[in-house]
């Protein structure tokens, strides 16, 4: 008789346990460990999947989908006023990018021009929301992985849940060249609006288009 099974008759005859017992509390036993270094696997694939999207892994992302993009530095730039130096060195449109939550609970990102008015009391008719706050910067952060100052719509590449509705405006997607930050306040990458459209369906949102003139 081999030496294991001699060691569970043993065990059964002390403990009057049956054997064909033992061997179903060793079954679930094996199940249990193959359980938690499931859920291990699961935590470590969440867990990376938290973690923002860097610059360059952007950059290459959009090379990998097609999308043609330049990027310029500057120095940091935490406001749309603040950034105002720059328009004249990057062409194109230039943008503000409003994260929002709603009453809901649902939060918004809404792109547009930079010096359009965006009137907060009278958006949720046009978008469909609760009444809309600014979300705050630790949400920001959990969810689109950027800090205030970068917001962007190529954070959307860091909502993998898809928590986050994006309503654009209309007549920014129709120009030929837009600009966001690259998920970091010192550079700005200029886009045409299609593709800013391309880009932001690649990510797995579908934007709202609306004109979100006054």
């Amino acid at each position: 008789m081999p030496r294991r099974l001699i060691t569970l008759v043993h065990f059964s005859a002390l403990s009057r346990i049956s054997i064909q017992e033992i061997r179903d509390f060793l079954c679930v036993l094996a199940r249990a460990k193959i359980g938690v270094l499931a859920w291990a696997l699961v935590s470590l694939k969440r867990s990376q999947a938290l973690i923002p999207v860097s610059m360059d892994a952007l950059l290459a992302r959009l090379v990998e989908w097609g999308i043609q993009a330049t990027t310029t530095t500057h120095e940091a730039v935490f406001t749309v006023a603040a950034a105002a130096h720059t328009h004249d060195a990057i062409p194109g449109v230039h943008c503000k990018n409003l994260f929002l939550k709603d009453s809901r609970g649902q939060l918004w990102l809404v792109v547009c021009p930079h010096d359009r008015p965006v009137d907060l009391k009278t958006l949720p008719a046009r978008i469909g929301s609760g009444r809309l706050s600014f979300g705050k910067p630790a949400l920001l952060d959990e969810v689109l992985g950027v800090i205030p100052g970068a917001v962007t719509p190529f954070a959307l590449i860091n909502d993998t849940e898809h928590r986050v509705k994006v309503v654009l405006d209309a007549w920014m997607v129709a120009q030929e060249k837009v600009n966001y930050h690259p998920l970091v306040n010192t550079a700005t990458t200029t886009v045409s609006g299609a593709d800013l459209v391309r880009f932001i369906q690649a990510c797995g949102h579908e934007p709202v288009m609306i004109d979100l003139a006054p």
